[in-house]
């Protein structure tokens, strides 16, 4: 598997699946504490029209796992790493969950490698952002490790979608990370604040929500697509925080749709 290495000597695995010609190739950018295998349900969606690009964060799957601060502002950075090792200069970039908060960082910082953006599931974070309620914290941090993995799941996932696809779930995190990678994932996530930097996002903009998510509360999604010029907004019904996967046959025509509308126009 490649690796690139970041300007602090990181090394970051990446991979790629060539496909289609002529589109900027897609990166697909993953939730917390989660590596590539968070798109392994829908990746295929996209090769049609073009190539993917993912990567596993710092901390997870194939990459290095140093003990030091994570930020959302660094994983942005490690995604540079990756375009530059493959001679990629722009790209249009979809995350959701962490992944979104990365993909601001990087719409906001790095605009001339973006060509266009979609944040899916994902929110501003700081003062500005809508909280999960401390009713859905809790029932993550049960001491019954069963307990607090269905929690996850039905946070994820709808209990007919559940019913109909017993697993296994790629999007609950990474099983091989250790607890430090986990420790500084959180902070990275819970310290995120874009809110300053939305405005400066120049690339068309896609926000996608389930408006029934409570792991990451709809109401960040209006947060967004006001707070960022131009951008779309699109509410998903019924879907909860992996929309992407139990609403596949929605959200990936959607996002390659907007895609290919705005692949002349930036």
């Amino acid at each position: 598997m490649p690796h690139a290495t970041t300007p602090d000597g990181v090394g970051i695995a990446y991979q790629v699946q060539v496909q289609g010609e002529g589109a900027a190739p897609l990166v697909l950018l993953a939730g917390q504490a989660n590596n590539h295998h968070w798109w392994d349900g829908v990746r295929d969606d996209f090769h049609a029209d073009r190539s993917t690009i993912t990567l596993d964060y710092r901390g997870t799957g194939e990459s290095d796992k140093p003990d030091e601060p994570y930020s959302t502002e660094l994983f942005a950075l490690d995604v540079i790493a990756v375009l530059d090792d493959l001679g990629v200069d722009r790209a249009d970039v979809y995350g959701t969950s962490m992944g979104g908060r990365v993909a601001q960082q990087l719409a906001a910082r790095h605009p001339d490698r973006v060509r266009a953006l979609v944040l899916g599931c994902t929110s501003p974070g700081g003062p500005h952002a809508v909280e999960r309620t401390n009713d859905v914290r809790r029932s993550l941090v049960q001491t019954q490790p069963v307990a607090a993995r269905q929690a996850l799941l039905e946070l994820m996932y709808t209990p007919a979608w559940l019913a109909a696809n017993p697993g296994p779930y790629q999007t609950l995190g990474d099983p091989n990370m250790p607890a430090h990678a986990q420790r500084r994932h959180l902070a990275a996530s819970n310290g995120h604040d874009a809110w300053q930097l939305l405005p400066s996002i120049s690339a068309p903009t896609l926000v996608v929500h389930g408006t029934d998510d409570l792991l990451n509360p709809a109401a960040n999604a209006h947060l967004l697509a006001d707070r960022i010029p131009g951008a779309r907004q699109h509410m998903i019904p019924g879907a909860r925080h992996a929309y992407f996967e139990e609403h596949r046959a929605v959200a990936s025509p959607l996002v390659l749709d907007f895609l290919t509308t705005n692949r002349t126009t930036s």
